[in-house]
């Protein structure tokens, strides 16, 4: 297919608004464009996408490939949009299949190397992402962040070429899991001081009736 929609977030305080990122490959001199009010870190998105996917040996489109980032009313900053971008690229020229692109969501900006660099937002994206149905594939980097949304479905990738496989199914990525570790609170013991006993007798005094140390 020659259009493909790819979902993203942006920042917005807090929040995390979806973003379609819809990529049209058409025909006429090579040549890519975005629109739908991007920040200047997009002039650099462009060349960036290019050849991380060149390197990862994908096909280059032979056409001119327009990137929409709907709405158009809300202003889209920083990398994050680099890996939706390349997908819609790859799934709107036939080198990814297109089933899977409604049931997740993507983010993360690329090296030249095809690599998955880290994020802002990873937290707040992963929420929203969760809230719509929809699992997370986002650098395996800031995957530890994401992880407290609670029961949302994270897919970490180190690079490209993990996603493209997992869109292929092989192999697909395996949700991310959280270990966390119980700490039971420690506290303080006037066992443990040494010395200091008519400061450790006043604070025995007080604690056997409930006094308050201020009144001391």
């Amino acid at each position: 297919m020659s259009l493909a929609v790819v979902f993203s977030r942006a920042l917005a305080g807090l929040d995390a608004p979806l973003v379609r990122v819809e990529v049209h490959v058409g025909g006429g001199l090579p040549c890519t464009n975005i629109v739908g009010l991007p920040e200047k870190e997009f002039r650099e998105a462009r060349d960036r996408v290019r050849a991380a996917l060149s390197n990862a040996r994908f096909d280059s489109p032979g056409g001119r490939v327009t990137v929409n980032l709907a709405p158009a009313d809300l202003p889209k900053e920083s990398g994050r949009f680099d890996l939706p971008i390349a997908i819609g690229i790859l799934a709107a020229t036939g080198q990814v299949p297109g089933k899977q692109l409604d049931k997740l969501e993507f983010a993360g900006e690329l090296a030249l190397s095809g690599e998955l660099r880290p994020i802002r937002g990873a937290l707040a994206m992963t929420y929203r992402a969760h809230r719509e149905g929809r699992a997370f594939v986002l650098p395996e980097t800031v995957a530890a962040e994401a992880s407290l949304a609670q029961g949302a479905t994270i897919l970490p990738a180190r690079t490209l070429l993990d996603v493209v496989a997992h869109l292929h199914g092989q192999p697909p990525i395996a949700p991310y899991a959280c270990t966390r570790e119980c700490v039971q609170p420690r506290y303080p013991d006037l066992a443990d001081v040494r010395g200091q006993a008519q400061a450790r007798r006043a604070l025995e005094i007080a604690a056997a009736g409930s006094h308050s140390i201020l009144n001391l």
